[in-house]
């Protein structure tokens, strides 16, 4: 039985939400934080957080949003999403990833993330040493823009996960070449794998434009696998440092 609710964690900019999703029957395996969408932690994220805790996790999303009074927008609300992530900059995801990890917990913890998400969860990692993992799904402007971090890389301690679409405007080859070049060269310890014919949004299965199920399914697998060794404190057997592993097309 999963238990589900909301609570509130203090932040150096005010009160912020948490949804929180946990797993009844044992002891949880872990902490797995999930970073919203540029819409907020909508139904679709707290599924997500549901589905991970049905996996044995202790699941939590922090309302990213707070500082703004927004709560969630729709999925035809693109231009007002958009205003509002470009006003989260790195210091306000790191301020907010700190607020929900408890005293020595982050040697237990990952962070996944999704679109603003995805590029909140790469942040965080560059910024909270100790954490367990970072899985970026289709992460936009982690390579490029005002909120780019790529020049903060060497300070990752934590194995990193990303997921591109092929076809994902948003992140551009070019980018997600950046992105593993820099990985590689600071010895981060990542996998980048990139889903043909797959787009933007390619796991949000609440977008059946967008969604593509075997992309989808492909990069779950992925991620459970990466959670699951992760968060036994155990190396990856297939990770090597600073080298990419199953790229899925040239």
């Amino acid at each position: 039985m999963i238990t589900t609710d909301w609570s509130i964690v203090t932040t150096t900019d005010g009160p912020m939400r948490v949804w929180s999703a946990v797993p009844g029957d044992e002891p949880a395996k872990g902490t797995v934080l999930v970073l919203q969408e540029a819409f907020g932690v909508n139904e679709h994220i707290r599924d997500v957080t549901r589905r991970i805790a049905a996996e044995g996790y202790r699941a939590l999303a922090p309302d990213l949003f707070h500082r703004s009074g927004v709560e969630v927008l729709g999925y035809d609300e693109y231009a007002e999403a958009m205003t509002l992530i470009a006003e989260i900059g790195i210091e306000q995801i790191v301020t907010d990833v700190r607020a929900v990890l408890q005293p020595g917990e982050k040697a237990r913890t990952a962070v996944v993330g999704f679109c603003f998400g995805g590029r909140a969860a790469f942040t965080a990692a560059t910024a909270i040493p100790g954490l367990s993992g970072a899985v970026v799904f289709y992460g936009p402007g982690i390579a490029a823009g005002p909120h780019a971090v790529l020049d903060r890389v060497g300070s990752i301690t934590a194995p990193v996960l990303l997921h591109t679409g092929a076809e994902d405007p948003a992140i551009p080859a070019q980018q997600v070449a950046a992105t593993e070049e820099a990985l590689r060269n600071a010895a981060v310890r990542f996998e980048s794998h990139v889903y043909p014919g797959a787009g933007h949004a390619f796991a949000c299965d609440a977008r059946p434009d967008l969604f593509h199920l075997e992309a989808a399914r492909q990069a779950w697998h992925r991620t459970y696998r990466f959670l699951d060794e992760q968060l036994k404190v155990s190396p990856l057997p297939d990770l090597a440092r600073g080298r990419r592993i199953g790229r899925l097309c040239p």
